[in-house]
């Protein structure tokens, strides 16, 4: 394995996961107290999966959800190659 690094003083290599872990705080982890973490688990993978991938619109994706994005790439890859 070989870690990925940009050259120094250069952070972009975490600005996705930076951005997904700040939305994940912002708008599912800080506004609940969490009694367990079987709860709070529970609460991540649905916001991921339910909400997030597929209900969530992203500007990066044109303001698609991640889910549409990756049919609307799926479909015309497909189209391309036949």
């Amino acid at each position: 394995m070989k870690q990925s690094l940009s050259r120094p003083r250069q952070c972009w290599d975490n600005a996705v996961a930076e951005a997904f872990f700040g939305t994940l705080k912002t708008e599912l982890i800080h506004l609940h107290a969490w009694p367990t973490r079987a709860r709070v688990r529970h609460a991540v993978v649905d916001f991921i999966e339910v909400f997030y991938n597929r209900q969530r619109r992203h500007s990066t994706l044109n303001y698609m959800t991640p889910a549409a994005y990756e049919a609307r790439t799926i479909h015309q890859s497909a189209s391309e190659a036949a």
